[in-house]
């Protein structure tokens, strides 16, 4: 059964940067459109940004300028580039298809943003 698996998370000061990852074991990226979500305690998992499979991105609003979508499919790779990180940033990032999750859900990379 394909897999996802999401890193590089990790606690950062406010205003500074960290790139995610998310490696499937299988061939996906080429074939679905793609996005990262994230997740508060006590709140819906939300869409943060995505990736089509001609490399349209999109993002919430909110976060546009932020952050960067991108993805590597000879590697099976998809990373999302976050600047200026503020601590409203704290969540759990999962990646997963758009705009339906087909996959299961990875363990996910815990985001923590504090002084």
């Amino acid at each position: 059964q394909l897999q996802l698996v999401e890193s590089g998370g990790g606690l950062v000061q406010p205003g500074g940067s960290l790139r995610l990852s998310c490696a499937a074991s299988g061939t996906i990226f080429s074939v679905n459109a793609m996005a990262w979500y994230r997740q508060v305690p006590g709140k819906q998992r939300e869409l943060v940004a995505t990736i089509t499979t001609g490399g349209t991105t999109n993002y919430q609003t909110s976060l546009k300028g932020r952050f960067t979508i991108s993805r590597d499919n000879a590697k099976n790779t998809m990373y999302l580039q976050m600047n200026s990180l503020k601590p409203e940033d704290t969540a759990v990032f999962y990646c997963n298809a758009y705009p339906k999750p087909l996959y299961p859900w990875g363990q996910g990379t815990q985001v923590t943003v504090s002084s």
